[in-house]
């Protein structure tokens, strides 16, 4: 228990020495293959089938929806030290009063090795396919003002030669987890993202505009500290150029029902993001169904010109677990 404690103080503390403009959640590590292809097939199952949505700041006029939705399963081999891991990602982001969005695919591969029965290492790959684009319909431009009022007929005079464009995506990551037992463990990763950073120019290639990488590490921590009660602990640090942020947060896990077949878990909790806001967070677990909600409150200057000061969070899981087969035995003894 003094080892796990000690690894995840330690990466805090690193962490907050740190100083993203992708899509993210507050809820990071209910969508772990966003921040780290090497959290594909890490989990305590065989098949995994995951969504969430993001809405914020629908009261301005930079509205953001953000929903990503993903499937990934393991992938046995005969020896028990090792397995891999294959998953698909989607997402879409919208953003704004020119619909800037993003929607892409990815698929994501992972192997997992086994060190011994407490360490475990796990390296990832992710590639795919994303589509960026905006709309002009609801812009308006310095050009249409005619000196008295604006004039939507007037020409924008902007050049722009194509509203949609077509890019690759690339991602890397390592994961080391340390494992006790079930309700005592810790996750320490990193991923990099955008690692060809394709380019993101809508005017043909008159500016030099490229996505920049984005690197995500992470710690998440789980510790049994009664019979019917768990602490969870995390941190995410992203950076992407100029924009970066951490993330901490905290949650109870209160078991209350350890019944097979009936087991009930009730998480209540609270985290913080250095953009300045809080987000206190709730979820519910039945067997291997997992609902979490969480809503940002904006702290910030930002807040005046917001009716709801931020915005809700919204996480589904399933988990499968499947029943291995019998290995191959004779009933009674050869002579």
């Amino acid at each position: 228990m003094k080892k796990l404690l000690s690894g995840i103080l330690f990466l805090f503390f690193l962490l907050s020495f740190c100083d993203a403009q992708d899509l993210h959640y507050s809820q990071f590590y209910n969508s772990p293959m966003n921040i780290n292809p090497a959290l594909t097939g890490i989990f305590n199952g065989d098949k995994r089938v995951m969504a969430s949505v993001r809405d914020q700041w629908e009261s301005v006029p930079v509205p953001w929806l953000t929903f990503s939705g993903s499937y990934d399963q393991k992938i046995y081999r005969k020896s028990n030290s090792n397995f891999f891991g294959v998953g698909l990602l989607f997402n879409y982001d919208r953003q704004g009063d020119s619909r800037i969005q993003l929607a892409n695919i990815n698929l994501s591969a992972s192997y997992t090795h086994l060190l011994n029965k407490s360490n475990i290492i796990t390296i990832g790959l992710q590639g795919g396919y994303a589509n960026r684009g905006f709309s002009e319909s609801a812009l308006s431009w310095d050009r249409q003002w005619n000196g008295e009022v604006y004039d939507p007929s007037l020409p924008n005079e902007e050049n722009f030669a194509f509203d949609k464009i077509n890019i690759f995506e690339s991602a890397v990551g390592f994961n080391y987890r340390l494992q006790e037992h079930e309700r005592s463990k810790v996750d320490i990763g990193v991923g990099w993202f955008h690692l060809i950073e394709p380019s993101t120019d809508f005017t043909g290639g008159n500016f030099n505009i490229n996505l920049p990488r984005r690197i995500s590490a992470y710690a998440m921590g789980k510790f049994q500290i009664a019979d019917k009660l768990d602490l969870d602990l995390s941190a995410l640090y992203q950076d992407q150029i100029t924009y970066n942020e951490f993330i901490i947060g905290a949650l109870l896990d209160i078991y209350v029902s350890q019944k097979r077949g009936k087991q009930t878990n009730v998480h209540v909790g609270v985290g913080y993001r250095t953009s300045n806001s809080i987000f206190p967070k709730v979820a519910i677990s039945y067997n291997d169904i997992y609902v979490s909600f969480s809503y940002d409150v904006d702290l910030s200057m930002f807040n005046i010109a917001t009716d709801s000061r931020g915005g809700p969070e919204l996480h589904f899981r399933y988990i499968i677990k499947s029943v291995k087969p019998l290995g191959v035995f004779k009933t009674c003894p050869i002579f």
